[in-house]
């Protein structure tokens, strides 16, 4: 058991699993807005030795600096490399910190998300159809770039309503190949699809000046990461072409200055943020906390 848990920001559990923190700990501490910076972050945890946040706050260096006694950090979010990650886990390894976060929570509304928007584009539901006549998916050539937990959820979807899903990954994947989804180094991928999909960690980069180039016009791209999947230039100019990008949030998209953009269609609310995603983000987080061992 803790002496003292502190959750820096809301962290989105459910009423009951809030509840069930005090098992954790001699004493709990809930935050309802987000600190400022390091210095609100440092007050904000103090002496407590176990520390919660989501994925709207930062825990650098400089705040656990000042907390000597933080031995657990539970990130209430995704957690896919440090590189990517809203905690110096690197520090805090070199602290001896242990630092969990949650995978596979959201995906299920933002799989629906991407259905959603490419039907109502496809067919014109509240819009001009995409190709003037109303099509299907049906036979609709998809590229997936990233076949993580969600890109290959995307990818079983759009392949139910008959896509040819082709996808660019680190490696090829047996299980993507038995579906029959077929393997494309990137540009070529990017050349032969009508739609693509960038379903990649935050803060990776994949499309720069070339890739747009070879993306071309008349496309649809989707990107349903945290944060932007492209250059901003580039991508930008690629917008002026005969092209639509969907994002669910300002910050999948690269700010709020490309929101007014006539071929932008941002839903300004995080898509994967469900009743169920809270429920399945508070198994994993009081299972995380189980799970330690200190």
């Amino acid at each position: 058991m803790f002496n003292k848990l502190v959750a820096i920001e809301p962290v989105s559990l459910i009423p009951s699993a809030e509840k069930k923190l005090q098992d954790f700990a001699k004493e709990v501490v809930m935050y309802d807005d987000i600190p400022a910076g390091d210095e609100e972050v440092a007050a904000r945890i103090g002496d407590a030795d176990a520390v919660l946040l989501s994925y709207t706050s930062r825990i650098e260096r400089a705040a656990l600096e000042k907390c000597p006694n933080v031995r657990y950090i539970g990130m209430c979010c995704s957690l896919y490399s440090p590189e990517s990650a809203n905690v110096d886990i690197r520090y805090a390894n070199e602290r001896g910190i242990v630092v969990t976060g949650i995978r596979d929570y959201g995906d299920e509304g933002v799989v629906e998300y991407v259905i959603s928007e490419l039907v109502r584009c496809l067919h014109g539901f509240g819009q001009e159809a995409w190709d003037e006549m109303p099509r299907e998916i049906t036979g609709l050539k998809v590229g997936i770039v990233g076949l993580g937990k969600s890109g290959g959820m995307i990818a079983d979807a759009l392949k139910f309503f008959g896509a040819d899903v082709a996808y660019f990954a680190r490696s090829e994947k047996e299980e993507a190949c038995r579906k029959g989804y077929r393997f494309l180094p990137l540009g070529e991928l990017l050349a032969q699809s009508e739609v693509v999909c960038c379903c990649l960690n935050k803060n990776t980069v994949l499309l720069h000046e070339a890739e747009f180039k070879q993306l071309g016009n008349k496309k649809i791209l989707f990107n349903t990461g945290l944060s932007p999947a492209w250059d901003e230039t580039p991508f930008v100019k690629w917008l002026e072409g005969d092209n639509l990008c969907f994002c669910d949030t300002a910050g999948a998209l690269g700010g709020a200055q490309l929101l007014s953009h006539p071929h932008v269609r941002c839903m300004q609310v995080s898509t994967g943020r469900t009743r169920q995603a809270f429920d399945r983000l508070s198994e994993k987080v009081l299972a995380n906390l189980s799970e330690y061992d200190g």
